[in-house]
């Protein structure tokens, strides 16, 4: 999402003048966390951040760094395998989140004769497909407009991370460019696939990159890096792989 500059305070009402002006397909105005509707016209705020919105989406929140995830329509995240019932994988996105269903049938490709079989723990890339509060989060690994899996699917190697939610938004967003990756990526071939529930997968091709990339990532989600310090910690991987 294109984050505006604007901070909102819990209670705050949303001038229609900042909200998104639908100029994509969708016209139903798509209210995110941290937001919510009073009849009749008037949207507020539930939470401190910074509002956040999406023309092309039609889609508004307020983005902050709250310690727990609430999966949101559209969301990329990467779900670990809980199981297998009927018709669904049963996944989790993070300890405190309400265990999701991922279909069967939502693989590109896939038939009641050639779903995939999953076993527990399998690591799946995945966006979500609706979320209510009443309801358990659906999964998808397909683009419903194209049927594609467009990069969504199991995660076959690698290792998976544990990052901040703000991190985690940092390298989704799409001018969000992590100085340390670019370095390391000029170098140094390597996979990364960002869940917006807190966790980031890495290939490296071998353990020893992947998890210096990784452990990398981590200190500069932690240690909240500039540019510098980046290009300072990215040289260090670099030497040591």
């Amino acid at each position: 999402m294109a984050t505006l500059a604007t901070l909102v305070l819990p209670g705050d009402e949303i001038p229609h003048g900042a909200l998104p002006k639908g100029t994509g397909k969708k016209k139903t105005l798509t209210l995110g966390p941290g937001l919510r509707h009073i009849p009749p016209n008037t949207v507020a705020t539930t939470v401190a951040g910074a509002l956040a919105t999406d023309d092309k989406k039609n889609a508004a929140l307020v983005d902050y760094n709250s310690g727990r995830y609430l999966p949101f329509v559209g969301d990329l995240v990467i779900a670990t395998v809980n199981g297998s019932a009927a018709e669904n994988f049963n996944c989790l996105l993070t300890p405190n989140t309400s265990p999701a269903t991922l279909p069967h049938l939502a693989f590109e490709g896939a038939t009641k004769k050639t779903r995939p079989q999953l076993p527990p723990n399998s690591l799946v890339y995945c966006r979500i497909a609706s979320a209510g509060r009443d309801l358990p989060p659906e999964l998808t690994c397909v683009d419903p407009s194209t049927g594609k899996g467009e990069g969504l699917g199991l995660l076959k190697s690698g290792m998976l991370f544990h990052i901040s939610l703000g991190m985690a938004r940092r390298m989704l967003a799409a001018k969000g460019g992590i100085t340390l990756l670019d370095l390391v990526g000029a170098k140094v071939g390597f996979e990364v696939t960002v869940g917006r529930n807190g966790l980031v997968h890495i290939d490296g091709g071998n353990v020893k990159t992947t998890l210096a990339i990784g452990r990398a990532i981590q200190e500069v989600d932690q240690g909240a890096f500039g540019d510098e310090r980046q290009k300072k910690l990215a040289a260090d991987v670099l030497k040591n792989l």
